[in-house]
């Protein structure tokens, strides 16, 4: 049905040229590119025809005023919200005091990490030679390691 094709393009263009009006090979451009736009083309009909035929279930319809008791946040952002959580503790100042410190903590701390790196001038490089800002570091990772993992499993 097809051809066997060479792979021609470690050859002379010369070679090329002969193998090209032989029949024994074709160029990448427009050939093989107008191949694929083709194929391209059939396969998304295909899946236009298959979705208006039978659409995916959606499931329910979203009730804006419930919050599912279950839903949390991605890992990234579980940190965050375990902060947040665990602010709670201060309810007893007011009643906007916890997510007040909630927000704010955070702010201070995503501050924090960004100017850390204009006061520490410490001439070395290596970690073992500097170890405030090693100790640092590895309090901020594990802090957000922690507050990760409490917040997946709260």
């Amino acid at each position: 049905m097809f051809k066997k094709e060479v792979e021609i393009k470690h050859l002379p263009i010369e070679e090329k040229l002969k193998k090209i009006e032989k029949g024994e090979a074709h160029w990448f451009f427009p050939h093989h590119v107008f191949e694929q736009i083709i194929i391209v083309l059939i396969i998304m009909g295909v899946m236009i025809t298959l979705v208006t035929l039978f659409p995916p279930h959606l499931g329910e319809k979203a009730d804006p005023f419930v919050t599912p008791e279950h839903i949390k946040p991605e890992w990234y952002f579980l940190a965050g919200y375990q902060f947040l959580k665990a602010a709670e503790v201060f309810e007893f100042i007011g009643r906007a005091a916890p997510k007040i410190i909630g927000v704010v903590g955070q702010g201070i701390v995503i501050f924090f990490l960004f100017i850390f790196p204009f006061f520490d001038k410490h001439p070395e490089r290596h970690p073992s030679r500097r170890p405030i800002a090693t100790m640092i570091g590895i309090l901020a990772a594990l802090g957000f390691i922690v507050m990760t993992i409490w917040g997946y499993y709260s």
